[in-house]
Formats: C-alpha cells, sequence, structure tokens
C-alpha cells in the first residue's frame, strides 16, 4: 500500500505487518500484530510500545487485548486548518469487545501529530476513561547509551487555585500533569510536547513515571482525570452512546520546546478559536489587595479620581482610559452608592468593572432556602446546588460550595446578573472560583455526564450573554480561580493564583509565567498577572521600593492586564505610582501586551530569573528583564546573550528602562541587583 505519492506524507507498508507513515519530520509505525505503534523524530526521543486503551465494565481493555489489527480503508488526503496531510485509521477487532479506533493525523513538514481514539458497538457503551496513548518506553537515549543532558518533565496543574505551582521534575519521578506536557532537555532545549487541543468533555492527565535519567518507564495519555488536583471529590463522569471518542491530541518535537508549547497554544485554536478582543491592554486599578472586605464608596470613587487627576496626565493609561473594578463586597454599597459610584467612574472617562462567583455559593446552611436571584421563587438555592449520586452536596472549596452550571434556576440566576450589569454600565467582570463549574456531579442536564461538559455549557451561555453582539459593546470578560481549559469564552485568565506585594509573590507569579507564557495571544488575548501592589497589600506589611517595583515590573512582563492594587490614600503609595507609573519607556513595554519568554526552564518550583522579548517594533531590538529573588542578599547575574536567542557576538547598545541609564556589551550583560531588585533593558544591535 502507498499512500501520499503527491504530497509530502507518505504511508506504506514496510512488511505484512509493519505500516509507516511519514512526513520527513517524524515518523510512526504502527504494528499490525501486536496493536502498537512508535513515534521517533532524529535527535528526539522515541515513544515505543504504545497502545490506546478504555475502562468498560470493570476493566481496562488496551489494543493488545484485541485479535485483529486493521488499517481502516486507505488513508484520506486532508486538507484543514493544520495544514494538507494524510489520516488514516487503524482499528482493532474483536467478537466480544467494542471496536477500538485510532485515527492519525500527519501533516506536511510539520514536526507533529494528531490523535485520537474512538470507540465504538452496536449497543449502548459506557466509560469514564479513555487512554489515547500508553508507552513504557519513552527515552531520549540514542541505542541505550546515557544521554548526557538532562530530562526534565512539565507537570501543568490544572487549575491556579491555592498558590499550585508549575514544577519541573528528573527522575526519579512519578507526577501527574493536566491538559499537557513538556519533557525537554535542560541545555539543548529539545523537547518533547504532549497534550491535549479539544476541551469540551474530558479532563486530560498525563500520568509520567520513571527510575533512570533520560528516561520513562510509564508514559500515560488520558481522558477522565479526576482527583485532588482537579479539586473532585467525585470519579470523572461517564460518557455513554455508540460511539465515545477521546480529545484530539498533539504530540509534537521541537528543537526549543518553547517553541513547541507555543505551537500547542496554536493547534488549540485550530479546533476551537480563542475570544477576539478588538481593544487595547486593560490599564486600571482592581479593589482586592487594596481593601478587601472593606470595600466601600469613598476607596472605589477616590481612586478613581487619584489616578484621573494624578497619575493618568503622567501617562498611565491605554487609549486615554482606566478600568476601575470592583472585586468582592461589592454589594457592601447600597444601590444609590453604586449608582452615584459608576456616574463619578464615568465623568471621569474610566470604566468601571466589577465581580462575580456564578458557579460558587458563599451563603450557609440556613441561606439554602434563599430564592434564587432571576427566579422568581421558582428556585431556591438548595436546588442549584451540585450534588453526588446519593443527592449530597459537593464538599466545600475554599468555602464555596459548588453551583451546578446546567441547572435552569443557574442559567436565570446568570441572566439576571449579566443584565444588571450591563443596565448598570459595567464593562468588565473578573469571574472568580470558575473551578467549582467544573466539579464532577450529578447535573441536572441529562445529557451532560462529565463537570468538563457542565463548565462549558456554563461558561459558553454565561459568555454569550456578554457577547458584543448580544449587548450592543465590548465587554471584556476575565477568568480568576479557573481551570486552564475551555479558554474560548473569556478574554484573558489569570495565570496564578492571589499575587500581592512582597518578592515571594512576584516568584510565585513568574513561576506561573515561567512556564505559561505561551497562553497569551494563543488561548487568552492577554495573560492576567493579577493586581500590581505597589506599596502594601491591606493583609502584608508594607513593601520596600525594590519589592514593590519588582512586583510591577513582574506585571509590565507578563501579557498583561495592567491593574494596580494599593489604597492610594497612603502617602508612600501615592507616591511611588505617581513615580513609576510616569515612565512612558516601561508604560509603553506593557501596552505591547506580550508575555516575555523565560530563558531558561529547568528550575524544580522556582522562577525564571531571566526573561526576554524580541522588540516587535523595532528590528535587532530585544528587551531583557532580570530579578534577584532574595530579600535579604544583593546578586550579580550574567546572562548569556546567545542563550537569550540575541546574536552573541555583535554588539549591543543597552538603556536601564527604569534608571535611564545607557551602556554597551557583547556577549554577556551583567547585571548587579540590590534584594528584591529587578530591571528591564532595551537592546538595540549596532549596525
Amino acid at each position: 500500500m502507498l499512500a501520499g505519492s503527491d504530497i509530502a506524507v507518505q504511508v506504506n507498508m514496510k512488511s505484512k505487518s509493519l505500516m509507516s507513515a511519514s512526513n520527513g519530520k517524524l515518523e510512526l509505525e504502527i504494528d499490525l500484530d501486536k496493536g502498537e505503534f512508535s513515534c521517533k523524530s532524529s535527535g528526539f526521543p522515541a515513544i515505543k510500545t504504545t497502545r490506546s486503551a478504555f475502562r468498560w465494565q470493570g476493566r481496562e481493555y488496551d489494543t493488545g487485548h484485541y485479535e485483529r489489527h486493521v488499517v481502516k480503508e486507505q488513508p484520506q488526503k486532508i486538507e484543514d486548518s493544520f495544514g494538507k496531510g494524510l489520516q488514516f485509521v487503524i482499528s482493532h477487532e474483536s467478537p466480544t469487545l467494542p471496536v477500538l479506533e485510532q485515527h492519525f493525523y500527519l501533516y506536511e513538514h510539520s514536526p507533529f501529530f494528531l490523535l485520537k481514539s474512538t470507540i465504538e458497538s452496536e449497543e449502548e457503551i459506557k466509560t469514564n476513561k479513555i487512554v489515547v496513548m500508553r508507552s513504557n518506553s519513552l527515552s531520549f537515549d540514542d541505542e541505550n547509551e546515557s544521554y548526557e543532558d538532562e530530562l526534565n518533565v512539565l507537570r501543568v496543574p490544572y487549575d491556579n487555585d491555592k498558590w499550585v505551582r508549575y514544577v519541573t521534575e528528573k527522575a526519579p519521578l512519578d507526577t501527574e500533569s493536566y491538559e499537557v506536557t513538556a519533557l525537554f532537555q535542560t541545555e539543548s532545549r529539545r523537547g518533547l510536547i504532549a497534550g491535549s487541543i479539544s476541551h469540551d468533555v474530558w479532563k486530560t492527565g498525563i500520568r509520567m513515571k520513571g527510575e533512570l535519567a533520560g528516561k520513562l518507564d510509564e508514559f500515560e495519555l488520558y481522558a477522565g482525570a479526576a482527583g485532588e488536583m482537579t479539586r473532585d471529590s467525585q470519579p470523572h463522569g461517564h460518557l455513554k452512546g455508540k460511539r465515545i471518542e477521546s480529545p484530539l491530541v498533539f504530540v509534537g518535537f521541537y528543537e526549543d520546546y518553547r517553541a513547541g508549547m507555543e505551537a500547542y497554544g496554536w493547534a488549540n485554536t485550530r479546533v476551537s478559536p480563542p475570544l477576539k478582543w478588538e481593544g487595547s491592554v486593560p490599564f486600571g486599578w482592581n479593589s482586592w489587595s487594596a481593601v478587601m472586605s472593606d470595600l466601600d464608596y469613598e476607596i472605589y470613587t477616590m481612586t478613581s479620581d487619584f489616578l484621573k487627576n494624578e497619575v493618568q496626565p503622567q501617562g498611565f493609561h491605554n487609549e486615554n482610559t482606566l478600568y476601575i473594578n470592583f472585586d468582592a463586597f461589592w454589594d457592601r454599597l447600597t444601590p444609590a452608592e453604586m449608582e452615584d459610584a459608576l456616574k463619578r467612574v464615568r465623568q471621569n472617562g474610566h470604566k468601571p468593572g466589577t465581580y462575580w462567583t456564578p458557579f460558587a455559593f458563599w451563603g450557609s446552611p440556613a441561606q439554602f432556602e434563599q430564592p434564587v436571584e432571576g427566579t422568581n421563587g421558582k428556585y431556591k438555592y438548595k436546588d442549584i446546588l451540585l450534588r453526588d449520586a446519593e443527592g449530597e452536596i459537593l464538599p466545600d472549596i475554599a468555602g464555596g460550595l459548588a453551583i451546578d452550571p446546567t441547572h435552569p434556576g443557574t442559567l436565570e440566576r446568570i441572566d439576571w446578573f449579566t443584565e444588571k450589569i450591563v443596565a448598570e454600565g459595567f464593562e468588565y467582570v473578573k469571574l472568580d472560583f470558575m473551578a467549582h463549574g467544573a466539579l464532577e456531579g450529578q447535573h441536572h442536564h441529562p445529557a451532560i455526564t462529565t463537570g468538563k461538559a457542565a463548565y462549558h455549557f456554563g461558561l459558553s451561555y454565561l459568555a454569550h450573554r456578554l457577547s458584543p453582539e448580544r449587548i450592543g459593546r465590548p465587554f471584556f470578560i476575565n477568568l480568576s480561580i479557573a481551570p486552564l481549559f475551555p479558554y474560548s469564552f473569556a478574554h484573558s485568565r489569570r495565570i496564578s493564583c492571589d499575587v500581592f506585594g512582597k518578592i515571594q509573590d512576584t516568584e510565585y507569579l513568574l513561576n506561573s509565567i515561567t512556564h505559561g507564557w505561551w497562553m497569551n495571544e494563543t488561548l487568552y488575548r492577554f495573560n492576567d498577572p493579577d493586581h500590581s501592589v505597589v506599596y502594601r497589600s491591606c493583609n502584608q506589611e508594607s513593601t520596600t521600593r525594590h519589592e514593590g517595583r519588582s512586583r510591577l515590573t513582574a506585571s509590565v512582563i507578563g501579557g498583561t492586564v495592567l491593574l494596580l492594587g494599593d489604597d492610594f490614600r497612603n502617602e508612600e503609595a501615592a507616591s511611588r505610582a505617581k513615580e513609576w507609573l510616569q515612565n512612558q519607556e516601561v508604560m509603553d513595554v506593557a501596552r505591547l501586551g506580550k508575555t516575555f519568554i523565560p530563558v531558561e526552564g529547568s528550575l524544580g518550583k522556582r522562577a525564571s530569573d531571566v526573561f526576554v522579548l524580541p522588540d516587535p517594533k523595532q528590528q535587532d531590538s530585544a528587551y531583557i528583564a532580570v530579578f534577584n529573588f532574595d530579600a535579604e542578599q544583593p546578586a550579580q547575574k550574567t546572562i548569556s546573550l546567545k542563550r537569550a536567542g540575541l546574536d552573541g557576538t555583535a554588539r549591543y547598545n543597552v538603556s536601564d528602562l527604569w534608571e535611564s541609564k545607557h551602556s554597551q556589551t557583547s556577549g554577556d550583560l551583567t547585571v548587579n541587583l540590590e534584594p528584591a531588585e529587578s530591571k528591564i533593558f532595551k537592546l538595540q544591535r549596532e549596525n
């Protein structure tokens, strides 16, 4: 059999039972005797003895359990949003088992392939787990010779709650990543990216285990993840029907794993496009860090006045406006205070923003009988709370009980709230504790049987209610505590959990940027680095000047939603804001709306301390941000320009954007930093 002779993808039979598919970048080999496949690319890890599997009637069956493994029909030419290529299907068949199919997609000149598994039966079947890929041999080694460069495994958290971190691990290891992982070498950065790129039904996990450096003894990419890290107390929900599909997954080989992560982000958008935002980077203020539960009319209006009169004239704005955003406890204002506050903000030329938790209930059991807003008393809160199979309310998370996104009372509540905030003139909403909406449980809608499907349903409904097509104007949607996926219903997502003003907060935020920079301009229009505390969060002691400016610097390079987080009735907070926010070179970096790229990634739980961004507006120019995370000791850091992606042999003019100092360098950039200090440099290559 030969296919693809007129395109750059070839499928042929190497022997009676061995099928090969190649596009010049990678090669797939399918063993039709064993029901296994392998994948290899020159200089990259080989993935061998790989099978698909599913859970059915109490047992797991993989492709090795089947009697026959056949190529289903002739490979088909395809041309879609990924490019031109070939699709072929391997069918695994036995008389007593549902048919298990593997659908492969291989594209011209692309270093990745796509794969999904399907289960088919003449009678209805039911499963809550499909293993798309399970391999017991994944290695960077060449012919069993040890490889000197280390293998790193990236653990991506399912959501951004409870101050979870991204982590890179080395063997020996036993870990699980969610939705995507990167396996990469420390020095060469060569890597393999694997993850799901459809997110409407399943939660995806990637389990990895290895004892020796450079190797994994177990690699399993599966649909049906549920447990502590997904915040679930219940098992993953079942899907049922005569045909059940896994997520579509992406597996790619890249000379630089960072390019691979960006390609993975792009691949997701081929399946489901991001939510468009035609406006600029949001600049402004959020109330949470400044006052938390003490939010009132005075702080809200005073902040708008201060920014309008003292900071905005010096250049802190985008397109001559700012967002002034309520966070939690906005309902402390009386209706009259709210009406007047919003009027005053709009008179200042600012845009008001608000806050809501659509899928989390914060009341006590005594409030279960409380009528749900917008339902005219038809539903009480006890009716819309998510429950388990026995009818018990699910355990709370962070004090909040989960609301079922599929319940008609929930949808009417969404109608009520969105109509309210649109009528009041809000133009931005922060949606918090969204992971509650993705929990596994017994949902009201009979066709929705998984937490991810319920969340997709509820979030898409909410986004529709705030769409410009419906309300007649742009409305910015921000996700705060939220799963990474789905992404198509918001303009930004907070890349980490809450971030305040200390240097350890800045390092925590940058851990998320170190491994999540690629989401900016792929999944979401902007990464959100949370509110920038330049002096003092109300739940912390005041920061040093270096701490405060480093926190601001981290937001500037974050993507970014640049919202301040101080109470400017404090003299020092006001002074720092007026001093630092007038720096137009730094503010122009923030206005780019681009996340800087980490120079290093093999850091365990820590963040990179050096980030780089090629200047999108000037050729042979780049920005470099450098941080000292030590609050006690100064540091000297030497950055290889070649390692940072610049020409290591060229000479560069160097501008320190914060201090307005100028110098020249070649080969390396040496930076001296005080405790908790950071700097942003612009480097322009000499002609």
